[in-house]
C-alpha cells in the first residue's frame, strides 16, 4: 500500500497507514473517559491526533515518543486545522510494508558532501591547537555529529539537521571573518562554529529513527553549552593546549545564545563570540522562516511562531 503523505490529508477522508507517534500523553475527557492526545508524522509534516475511548497501550507511555505505529483513522477539522481521529492504533510492524525514508525527514543537502567541506574548514584552521581540538572532537563524536538532528522541533529537527546547520553556519563564519579580519581571529571563529552545537549529540535523546525524543537527564541538568565547555576543556588538557586558547573557546560556546535569557551561560565578551552568536541566529531564524513557508500559500500570514515571537508573511 502506497505510503499516504501527511500534507495530502483531506478533510474527511479515512487514512490507514504506519506513522510516527509524537507527544503522547493519556488525559481525561469532561465526562471521565481517558483519550490518547498525540500527533502523528512523517517526512511532509505533522497532524495533531486524538484517540477517544482510550484504553492503551500504544502511547501511554513517552517511552512510545519517536516510534511507527500503524493508525487508522478519519481526518476532521478542530478550530480551522485539520486533526485525526484514530479509530485504532498499534506499533508498525515489518509485514505492513513501511519504509523509513517515507516517515524521517532528513537534511535537504548532499551529506557525504557536507562532511567533505566541513573537513576542509577544519583543515584551513592554521592555528595548531584550536585545528588540533577540532580534529579530536570530530574523532570521537563525528558519527554522532553527522546524524542528529539540531533541535527537538523549531529548526534543523530533522536527521543530519545538526551537520546542516554546522555547515551552513561554517560558510557564513568564513566569509564574515574574511570581510572583518581586523579584528576577527578566523581560526577561533571557524573552531567554535564547528564545535558550539556537538554537545547536542548528549543533551538530545534520539529514536532508532534518528528524531528526537526527549531532552536526556544530562541535557536537563546541564545543557549542551556546558557540557560543551567542559568538553573542550577535557580535551585541551589532553592535548597540552594553552589555557588562554582553551579558555576563549569555550567562552564562545558558553556564549553563543548571545543572553542568559536564551539559555548563555555568559553574554559574548569577545568580537569572534559576538559574532558567532550572529551567525547561529541567521541561520537558526532563516531555517524557521523555511520550514513555515513550506506550510503556507502565498500572499498569506501565519500563525503566531513561538520561535520568532511573531506572525510571518509569505510573499508571491
Amino acid at each position: 500500500m502506497a505510503h499516504k503523505k501527511i500534507t495530502g490529508f483531506v478533510l474527511n477522508e479515512d487514512v490507514s497507514g504506519v506513522y510516527i507517534i509524537r507527544g503522547c500523553a493519556v488525559k481525561t475527557s469532561v465526562n471521565g473517559s481517558s483519550f490518547l492526545a498525540c500527533s502523528l508524522s512523517d517526512n511532509s509534516g505533522s497532524i495533531e491526533a486524538k484517540f477517544w475511548n482510550y484504553t492503551g497501550p500504544v502511547g501511554a507511555s513517552s517511552a512510545d515518543d519517536g516510534k511507527p505505529v500503524f493508525v487508522r483513522g478519519r481526518v476532521g477539522e478542530f478550530k480551522g486545522s485539520l486533526q485525526f481521529t484514530l479509530s485504532s492504533i498499534r506499533y508498525a510492524e515489518a509485514a505492513d510494508g513501511y519504509s523509513n525514508a517515507d516517515l524521517v525527514p532528513v537534511a535537504p543537502i548532499d551529506l557525504q558532501e557536507a562532511g567533505k567541506m566541513i573537513r576542509e574548514y577544519v583543515n584551513s584552521i592554521a592555528d595548531d591547537d584550536y585545528r588540533r581540538i577540532c580534529e579530536t572532537m570530530l574523532e570521537r563524536y563525528g558519527k554522532a555529529f553527522s546524524v542528529w538532528p539540531a533541535a527537538k522541533s523549531v529548526h534543523h529537527g530533522f536527521v543530519s539537521g545538526l551537520m546542516m546547520h554546522t555547515f551552513n553556519m561554517m560558510k557564513t563564519a568564513d566569509f564574515l571573518a574574511r570581510q572583518y579580519a581586523d579584528v576577527i581571529d578566523r581560526d577561533l571563529l571557524m573552531a567554535g562554529t564547528l564545535l558550539h552545537d556537538f554537545a547536542k549529540t548528549a543533551e538530545l535523546g534520539c529514536s532508532s529513527l534518528g528524531l528526537v525524543t526527549d531532552y536526556t537527564v544530562k541535557g536537563r541538568l546541564i545543557g549542551h553549552l556546558v557540557m560543551g565547555a567542559q568538553n573542550i576543556a577535557d580535551v585541551s588538557r589532553e592535548l597540552g593546549v594553552p589555557d588562554e586558547k582553551s579558555v576563549l573557546l569555550q567562552h564562545l560556546i558558553l556564549s553563543h545564545h548571545g543572553e542568559p535569557a536564551y539559555g548563555a551561560a555568559v553574554e559574548p565578551m569577545c568580537a569572534e563570540a559576538e559574532l558567532l552568536h550572529m551567525v547561529d541566529l541567521i541561520d537558526s531564524r532563516m531555517e524557521i522562516y523555511a520550514e513555515n513557508y513550506g506550510t503556507m500559500e502565498n500572499d498569506s500570514f501565519s500563525d503566531r511562531i513561538f520561535a520568532l515571537e511573531k506572525r510571518i508573511y509569505k510573499h508571491k
